[in-house]
């Protein structure tokens, strides 16, 4: 008999992993952190013992979810400028609103609102565009969440910077301060084409190579994006990041709404990775993107909440269900984008997109055991007979009870144990205070 730290008992243990198994009457061994086994409980029962046994009636445990495009902070604006296009969105009130109030404290306490409501809803880890990253790397770690935290760059200043240099400097300590951290991935974030000039996309790229880093980037989110890339360069989004060298399998792409054919193909080329944010591309009335045709053309495609003032959630269960549904209506097939695929954008093609795919997204012994546990003793999930199809269409982050990130329990019977959570609540209610009094 092998010793483990931890089994985790299922009704379904639904492993995403390259055959899509699930196995009924299951179990997931832990030890030292990583998934040992996932297997039917018999065979578990004969090969290991474990100091904790979590019993698992009426329960599915499937990989933690991957959100591939967030801006955690922006929780604290969730609801602050609704029922408003992109631009006027961006520029009449969230950047005003984020030169009055960004600081290390303000991300610090904001992204520990936004953890705690992300890995309550099953996620485990989350793809981060922003700034003061220092601070969202503390607030994460000591949630216990997993995060590829990206450094905004832009070419004017804000509160964090003076300009394109001086982010860039910034990008370049966090990356020396927080490499080969167990949690934490730094990337390099470039807002977008719109915000940063040629030379700053190019140092961003060569920096991001220099580090062997990710890239994160907005990318054709809108259809006036396009229309000032066709004016300014004469060629859309993605042709011209291809023209300067950028695409490659390093890029996430946040958004890629206007595509055309050939930028979809150059994508698929370049092996660049898209994050779809359905919900807030819908609020913003920004458009639909064409993920059937990119997944068609073997486009890696996750799935991303945006920030909580464009969502206004950080639920990644309801981005994939509205997302199966979504692009059955407007590809006029049921079949276009079925639950299993679904599932795996929300897990093994996330975390494969975010370069993690060899620590996180598929229940795989030698993979970090990153898995949640939901309750299925619900009405609304009742009766089961695909359980594929429960997770895609009618679990919610409600159901999440267990919480798993590195082997360490981080949420059990839907409350999390790293941090009070009170604290938190009562932190973003004073601020809620300061932002209403000042905006």
């Amino acid at each position: 008999m092998h010793t483990a730290d931890r089994i985790v008992r299922a009704d379904y243990v639904v492993t995403m992993d390259d055959n899509l198994t699930v196995v009924h009457d299951g179990a997931v061994v832990i030890k030292d952190g990583k998934i040992a086994a996932a297997d039917s409980f018999d065979k578990i029962a004969g090969s290991f013992t474990a100091k904790h046994i979590t019993e698992g009636a009426n329960r599915v445990v499937f990989p933690g979810l991957i959100n591939t495009h967030c801006h955690a902070a922006m929780v604290y604006f969730r609801g602050m400028a609704d029922d408003l296009p992109l631009k006027a969105w961006l520029e009449e009130h969230v950047w005003p609103a984020e030169n009055r109030f960004l600081s290390s404290g303000f991300v610090y306490d904001a992204v520990q609102l936004a953890c705690l409501e992300m890995v309550k809803a099953g996620i485990t880890t989350y793809n981060d565009m922003y700034f003061f990253k220092e601070a969202a790397a503390k607030a994460t770690s000591e949630i216990g969440m997993r995060a590829v935290l990206g450094v905004g760059i832009l070419d004017f200043a804000t509160k964090a910077g003076s300009g394109a240099d001086q982010y860039l400097a910034s990008a370049e300590a966090f990356f020396d301060a927080w490499q080969g951290h167990e949690l934490i991935t730094p990337c390099i974030a470039p807002h977008a084409i719109y915000t940063c000039s040629r030379e700053t996309l190019t140092k961003a790229r060569n920096l991001a190579q220099s580090y062997n880093t990710a890239i994160h980037i907005h990318l054709s989110e809108t259809k006036w994006e396009v229309e000032e890339a066709m004016k300014q360069h004469n060629m859309p989004p993605v042709l011209y990041l291809d023209n300067l060298g950028f695409l490659d399998s390093r890029v996430i792409a946040a958004h890629c709404v206007w595509l055309t054919e050939e930028e979809i193909d150059v994508l698929a080329a370049t092996g660049a990775s898209v994050a779809h944010c359905v919900k807030s591309n819908l609020k913003l009335a920004s458009g639909i993107a064409p993920v059937v045709q990119m997944l068609k053309k073997g486009v890696k495609v996750g799935l991303g909440t945006d920030g909580a003032a464009s969502n206004n959630t950080l639920d990644i269960l309801s981005e994939m269900s509205l997302a199966a549904k979504l692009h059955k209506a407007v590809n006029g097939d049921p079949t276009a984008l079925d639950d299993r695929t679904a599932l795996l954008m929300a897990t093994r093609w996330g975390a494969e997109a975010l370069g993690l795919g060899s620590l996180t997204g598929s229940l795989t012994p030698g993979k970090d055991a990153d898995l949640v546990v939901a309750n299925l003793n619900k009405p609304h999930l009742t009766p089961i007979y695909d359980i594929y199809s429960h997770i895609v269409y009618a679990l919610s982050a409600s159901d999440v009870e267990t919480v798993i990130i590195k082997g360490k329990p981080i949420v059990e019977h839907s409350r999390l144990l790293t941090e009070d959570e009170t604290a938190i609540l009562e932190k973003a209610r004073i601020w809620q205070k300061k932002i209403r009094k000042q905006n």
